[in-house]
């Protein structure tokens, strides 16, 4: 009996630990599920809180993409925002379904970004940045992060993490690392079917 306690207690600590971890890196204004907008989702995607706004993107070399894109102006789209670096094998893992969700959702209105920030010196190279896109095969935008704005604006702290940005610029979802490929693109798609 006091094992099983001591069980349920130290699953609801390592619990509770996860979800601060997991919102104590989002940016914002401290805004929690538990404080969510008073304009509230309806519908399918109801289950994904808003866990507050979405740090405008200020980089300036794109790849991929005729120009800098900017979160202001893709309101009424479903971005996925990927934080990785080239030479990280994890990052490597996730690329293909990335590359997937690419193919089978831009046309309803995901844009999936690639936000680049080097672990090491020869990541931080443009060269090896654009060859790493073609050996990767990413048709995807890739936004080059050397100085780390756009990963510090998002407080973040692991290669690879996954950011699900609403159609008003909310962040919806997060996964950090390998995985959870189902659970992310059941979000990718209710985020989709949400009302812009």
């Amino acid at each position: 009996m006091k094992v099983t306690f001591l069980l349920v207690v130290l699953l609801g600590l390592a619990l509770s630990g996860c979800g601060v971890l997991g919102q104590a890196g989002l940016p914002g204004n401290a805004e929690t599920s538990s404080q969510a907008s008073p304009q509230a989702v309806t519908g399918i995607a109801a289950a994904y809180p808003d866990l507050g706004p979405a740090p405008e993107l200020e980089n300036t070399v794109w790849l991929n993409s005729d120009q800098p894109l900017r979160l202001k102006d893709l309101r009424g789209k479903v971005v996925l925002l990927e934080m990785w670096t080239f030479a990280c094998i994890n990052c490597q893992h996730v690329i293909p379904a990335l590359s997937d969700w690419y193919r089978q959702y831009s046309d309803q209105g995901l844009v999936i970004i690639g936000n680049h920030f080097p672990e090491f010196a020869f990541e931080s190279d443009l060269g090896n940045l654009q060859d790493a896109l073609q050996r990767l095969g990413i048709a995807y935008p890739v936004a080059q992060d050397n100085n780390g704005q756009t990963w510090s604006a998002y407080h973040n702290r692991y290669w690879p993490t996954l950011y699900l940005i609403d159609k008003r610029g909310r962040i919806r979802y997060t996964h950090i690392g390998e995985g959870a490929y189902d659970a992310t693109q059941k979000a990718i798609v209710a985020l989709l079917n949400e009302p812009g």
